[in-house]
């Protein structure tokens, strides 16, 4: 993969900067203008779920909406939420570049194509929007965020930086992989009453499929392996981990922000920090308007600590397994559907960790070479959801 000299990182890391400065700008004015709009008599009231869907398609509600897609991955939905996940990535990007006894695990797993993935993602989801914002009304919800998560990264991940693959992979994305999702969702998912995640991922794995075939039939989509440059850099030695408890906790709290292909704890912390902050705002915000969010976010983080706990030995002879999976799919469409008792909590996260990530690793070794293999992780929550979800709905009939 292409990793950016120091002469080729000063025009993209300037252009990066200009596009996280706006970006947060946007943020900033978008947190103000909610707090006018919703303000009366002296009193701030943060906007519920319901609020943002009923006004649409106001100027503001559409702003919401698009700015919540970018954590929508997590089911958390809110632009705080995503605000945190952005500026926490940015942090672990610095520190990874600049204070590496910081950086927690490293961002977008030490390829330094951060700034590259965000880019194309962010352009992606613009896109998205775009062109298939007109299916989203204030009764229905729609997989706009599909290409946030998915195409667009990987493409960077597996073709290396450099616009080229950064704008063809955002296009891919939102010609590819929303309507994909658009049409799994509301013509299979709905009619048979299946969860919607099902259809997303489904789509994600379908347009990208596609998208990586075109790749290979068209090369000059993308930049050949041979011209990306090698790093002019050495490596930092990386420690061999050890872990224990400390290691533990960190990979739950990196694997909330994996999802984006981020896998970083700061990043995981903002993100946390940012939903957290919603729901103190108003506990009918984020998570669509559910207000299960404290619940699906300890269901969440217990899915991923039996993950790692009982897949550590994979974690120590790979270097990465998906544990992560069972956080963005199983738990939290359990927990939408059948509501945040105890036993829903613990037997989603239980089998969701149990099931996923093996499921995971497995189809993920036969994709082929030419295709990222995050397609095995999105297939496995298609179908660890499809077999577990219903497993749910029968304990909590009986």
């Amino acid at each position: 993969m292409q990793i950016f000299s120091d002469r080729e990182t000063r025009g993209p890391a300037a252009r990066f900067l200009i596009l996280l400065v706006g970006t947060v700008l946007v943020f900033g004015a978008v947190t103000a203008w909610v707090a006018v709009t919703y303000s009366s008599a002296g009193t701030v009231y943060w906007p519920a779920y319901s609020d943002m869907m009923a006004s649409m398609p106001s100027p503001l509600a559409w702003l919401r909406w698009v700015l919540g897609d970018i954590s929508e991955v997590a089911f958390y939905k809110h632009e705080l939420a995503s605000l945190g996940l952005l500026l926490g990535g940015a942090l672990g990007y610095w520190a990874s570049r600049y204070a590496q006894t910081w950086q927690g695990f490293s961002i977008s797993y030490g390829t330094g194509l951060w700034p590259w993935l965000v880019s194309s993602s962010l352009l992606g989801l613009l896109l998205s929007n775009a062109l298939w914002g007109w299916t989203l009304t204030a009764d229905t919800w729609q997989p706009t965020f599909a290409a946030f998560v998915s195409l667009p990264a990987a493409m960077v991940l597996l073709f290396g930086g450099g616009w080229k693959v950064t704008l063809n992979g955002a296009i891919l994305g939102a010609l590819l992989v929303t309507p994909s999702c658009l049409l799994i969702v509301n013509y299979v998912c709905l009619p048979l009453g299946l969860p919607v995640v099902i259809g997303n991922v489904l789509g994600m794995a379908l347009g990208s499929v596609i998208a990586f075939g075109l790749c290979r039939a068209l090369p000059a989509l993308v930049t050949p392996r041979h011209e990306q440059k090698p790093p002019t850099a050495p490596a930092p030695p990386v420690k061999t981990p050890d872990y224990g408890v400390i290691w533990i906790a960190r990979r739950v709290l990196a694997d909330f922000s994996e999802a984006p292909f981020y896998g970083n704890e700061w990043a995981s912390l903002g993100m946390l920090a940012g939903v957290l902050l919603a729901f103190i705002l108003n506990p009918l915000s984020p998570a669509y308007g559910s207000g299960v969010l404290l619940q699906m976010v300890a269901a969440q983080a217990l899915t991923s600590l039996v993950g790692v706990i009982v897949w550590r030995g994979e974690w120590r002879t790979r270097g990465w397994y998906p544990t992560y999976v069972p956080l963005v799919s199983v738990v939290p469409a359990a927990v939408l559907t059948y509501g945040a008792s105890p036993m829903v909590m613990i037997a989603s996260a239980v089998l969701g960790a149990l099931i996923a990530p093996p499921l995971a690793c497995a189809i993920a070794r036969r994709v082929p070479g030419y295709m990222h293999p995050y397609i095995g992780n999105v297939l496995s929550m298609a179908i660890s959801t499809l077999l577990i979800v219903p497993v749910i709905g029968a304990l909590v009939a009986a």
